[in-house]
This record gives structure tokens, C-alpha cells and sequence, in this order.
């Protein structure tokens, strides 16, 4: 018989944006559903109605689209489901399988406080599961204020976990746990397995701070007659010290890193290789298509992972060289208009020209907004020198400028525009070093400060090109200028 394709879930409590940790989890139940044929499910548990937003929402709802994770089938939202959940409880309850507990907050402080102060640890001694029937029908009549807790079998609770293996607790570590509340609204565990069974959940996947909840949900699958599902247990995610990633390390929003210039294919690429491998020689730079095909749940890893912001800088540069220019283009052009540099528009008008000049910068940006920062001196009307640049390769002012002019005097012999070839140019530049009897760099590290202002930019030449002939002209006639001024200053 062929197993049915498995239903997974991502299941976010809206009291804040998504973070890294909630974002890796989705992602891998999104994966396994895509590459299985399976069905990604997406469920708010918003039954902590004071910490539950509905900006929270928004913003987890808002992050899995940015990351393009899709789910399946309507949203569920958990507290829509308060019925059901309290049908469940009633039914362990009719079983046998829960009782009602009349204990007060009041008393089981006080005899946890006598426990620690023995010396033990305090373990729910089952007196109201003792009670008569008389008895628990007169504190009812009454009104007596009760919880639900369910009644803990003996023996053990164990599963095969997909990433741990075998897991085991022994059932006398597990108190009598409350699965209603007083106001008979659920606690996290009865709601959870209530909400997974109604669902169809075949595989629960999250973060292993969930284990201990485990055996406690697996005796309520057990007690409503609900098959089990799989369980994937994922390590948690450190900060490059080793500790468990917090906003001490810089951004754990996914936004955040939206608004940091991150690409999503490039988030999405990192988030897969922390806690999942591949196995063999695999690539590190993969597309979201190539994550699907590779995806499978015997590469998921038992130690925890560390997020690396330099590491993920670095995959977003690859993802950004690799992207088509038209994409490029759409990415960036509206912050160009956003720094002043050129309107969408003017840029569209020089399209060849601006996909020119984002070839040249985005193979030495790792961020989006670095192309905008880097493409600044291409768009202004002057040229804003470095001081430590300038200090550096224009330290000889006189020397410095018989170079630049004799580059303005032959660039300004090249009288048709057509001519004005990177070949050529190279050509020109390397014949007039040999000429003034110094070695290339000696000419073009000047002669790039005038062009640009910095000494880091893409190739000598193509700055040339994408300057123009004119423009070319202009600025080192205007570092001549500067060059003088400083000769006459000195």
C-alpha cells in the first residue's frame, strides 16, 4: 500500500515578528511538503489573547511570503477552535482518561514550597483523582472552580524522532498535567495535539526546546485513539559565540535582514544549510528549485547551528551575481530614486548603459544597497576625493598631475566617441605610462582617485566606459585643478 503524501505544519505564536529560528522551522516543513508532493499547512496559535497582535500576525504572514513560502489551505487560527478543543477534553475526561482537579493555585504553591524546602522535588500526589463520585458532584453543584488534568498512565512513552533517533521518558518523570484551565480554556500541549489531529498532521517538525513536550503529546494522541505522527526534533540555532541566538547578535527578524539589503533566495539558501545537509559533494549556492529536488529528511543534523551574518553577506553576493540584470534592475533602480542619484525613469531611458553599470558593481557588492552606495560617483556632477586615498596615491601632487594631464591630452586625441573602446583605452594608458618612464599602477591608482574619488572600483577601464568620454575628460581636467590647488597650498 503507498503511504499518502505526509501533511506538515508551521505553527507560530503571534506575540512578535518571525524570527530566524520560526523562519528555519517553516522552511524545512515547506521543503519536505515540496519535495514529497506533501501539503504545507500554516496555523496561528493566538490563544494567548493578551500577547497576541494582529501586527504580529501580519508580519509573520508577510516574512514566509517574502521568503516564498506558500501553504496549501486556509489558515488556521487556534483559538477559532475553542470548541473542539474543550469536545476533546470532555472526551478524556468521559473515558477516563482525565479527571477534575480542585486544587487551588493557593495550595499547590504552597505545597511545592514544602517539597523545595525538604529538599525534593514537587510531583502532583493525585489526591482530587481520589476523590468519590458523591464528593466531585457536590464541589460541581457547588461551583467549586476545577481543572482538567490528564492521568498519566505507567510504563514509558518513546518515539523514533528524525533527528534523534530514539527517545524515551520514563511516565512516572510526567505529573498529572493540566490539559483545561479553570475557564475552561486549553493549555498549549491538549491544544496542540487537538488542532494536529483535526488537521491531518503526519509529520511535526519544530525546535527541540519542544522534546519535553513530546511524550505528554504523544499520551494525548494515544488517549483520543489518534494515529501518531512523525516527529523531527530541529537543534537550536547560536550566535557565532556559541550561545543561543538572541538579539544580542544583531537581527533575528527575517525582516530585518529584508530591510538589510539580504535577498530572499539567498536567506532562504542559508537557512536550509543550517541544520540540513545535502550529503556528498553538494554545492553551497543553490536555488530554491534545487533545495526542493535535494531536500529529504535523513539530512537533517543533531548538532546545533551557528548563523553567521559574514557567512550569509557572502551568500548573498553569490545569489546577487547570479540573478539576471533585468532583476537587478527592478531590485535597485527604485533606490537609486530613493538616494537621488536618478529617477526610475532616467534610468530606464539608459537601460544598456545602467546594466552596464550594475554588472560592474554587483560582483563586488554583497548587499543590495552597496551597488547604490558604490554607484554614487557615477552620477555625480563632482567627484568627492577620499582623504586617505588622496593621501596615498596623489602624496607627489606635481609628479601626479603631469600624468593626469598627459592622460586628459590623449584621452581628448580619441575624437570620436565610437573609439572609445576598453581595449584601446587600456592600450593608450599603457603606452603613455612607458612613455613618462613609470610603471602602470603608478598611473592608473592616480588616475582612478580622479575618476572616482576611492581607491577600490570595479576595472580602470570599465569605469572609463561607464563614465563616458566627456565624463571621463571632465573629471581628471577637474583633478588637474585640485592638483594644482594643492601644489600652490603646500
Amino acid at each position: 500500500m503507498t503511504a499518502s503524501p505526509p501533511r506538515l505544519r508551521f505553527a507560530p505564536s503571534p506575540t512578535g515578528f518571525l524570527h530566524v529560528g520560526g523562519a528555519r522551522t517553516a522552511l524545512f516543513n515547506w521543503l519536505l511538503a515540496r519535495r514529497t508532493g506533501g501539503t504545507f499547512l500554516l496555523r496561528v496559535e493566538d490563544t494567548d489573547k493578551s500577547r497576541s497582535t494582529d501586527e504580529s500576525t501580519r508580519a509573520i504572514f508577510e516574512g514566509l511570503q517574502w521568503l516564498g513560502l506558500d501553504w496549501d489551505e486556509t489558515v488556521v487560527f487556534q483559538g477559532a477552535n475553542l470548541e473542539r478543543h474543550r469536545a476533546d477534553a470532555a472526551t478524556l475526561l468521559t473515558s477516563g482518561k482525565a479527571y477534575r482537579c480542585f486544587c487551588t493555585p493557593d495550595e499547590l504553591t504552597q505545597r511545592r514550597t514544602a517539597a523545595e524546602a525538604a529538599g525534593g522535588a514537587f510531583s502532583y500526589d493525585r489526591r482530587c483523582d481520589r476523590l468519590d463520585t458523591a464528593e466531585i458532584d457536590h464541589r460541581v453543584a457547588a461551583g467549586t472552580p476545577f481543572v482538567l488534568r490528564f492521568r498519566v498512565p505507567n510504563g514509558e512513552t518513546a518515539w523514533h524522532d528524525l533527528v534523534h533517533e530514539r527517545i524515551s521518558f520514563p511516565n512516572k518523570d510526567i505529573d498529572d498535567f493540566v490539559i483545561l484551565r479553570s475557564d475552561a480554556t486549553p493549555i498549549y500541549n491538549h491544544a496542540v495535539v487537538s488542532d494536529d489531529i483535526a488537521m491531518g498532521i503526519t509529520i511535526v517538525m519544530r525546535g527541540d526546546d519542544h522534546i519535553s513536550n513530546t511524550p505528554k503529546q504523544i499520551l494525548l494522541y494515544e488517549a483520543l485513539g489518534a494515529p501518531l505522527p512523525q516527529f523531527a526534533h530541529l537543534p537550536m540555532i547560536h550566535g557565532t559565540d556559541g550561545k543561543k541566538l538572541s538579539k544580542r547578535h544583531g537581527a533575528t527578524a527575517v525582516g530585518d535582514y529584508q530591510h538589510l539589503g539580504i535577498l530572499a533566495p539567498a536567506m532562504v539558501n542559508f537557512l536550509a544549510l543550517m541544520g540540513w545537509s545535502p550529503g556528498g559533494d553538494f554545492e553551497e549556492v543553490m536555488t530554491i528549485d534545487r533545495l526542493v529536488h535535494a531536500f529529504k529528511g535523513d539530512g537533517l543534523l543533531r548538532k546545533a547551528s551557528v548563523f553567521d551574518p559574514k557567512k550569509l553577506e557572502w551568500m548573498n553576493g553569490q545569489h546577487l551575481a547570479k540573478m539576471p540584470i533585468a532583476d537587478v534592475e527592478a531590485l535597485v533602480a527604485p533606490l537609486f530614486e530613493k538616494a537621488g542619484l536618478a529617477t526610475v525613469a532616467q534610468l530606464s531611458a539608459r537601460r544598456d548603459w545602467f546594466h552596464h553599470l550594475l554588472e560592474q558593481l554587483r560582483v563586488r557588492s554583497r548587499l543590495v544597497d552597496e551597488i547604490v552606495t558604490q554607484a554614487a560617483p557615477y552620477f555625480a556632477d563632482a567627484v568627492t576625493y577620499d582623504p586617505d586615498a588622496v593621501a596615498k596615491q596623489w602624496k607627489d601632487p606635481g609628479a601626479v598631475l603631469a600624468l593626469m594631464t598627459g592622460v586628459r591630452e590623449s584621452l581628448e586625441s580619441l575624437e570620436s566617441h565610437a573609439s572609445w573602446d576598453p581595449l584601446l583605452l587600456e592600450e593608450m594608458m599603457r603606452t603613455l605610462a612607458e612613455s613618462k618612464g613609470v610603471g602602470a599602477g603608478k598611473l592608473l591608482q592616480p588616475l582612478r582617485i580622479a575618476l572616482v574619488g576611492v581607491s577600490a572600483s570595479p576595472g580602470i577601464f570599465d569605469v572609463m566606459l561607464i563614465l563616458g568620454r566627456d565624463g571621463t575628460i571632465a573629471r581628471v581636467a577637474a583633478a588637474e585643478r585640485r592638483l594644482r590647488e594643492m601644489m600652490a597650498s603646500a
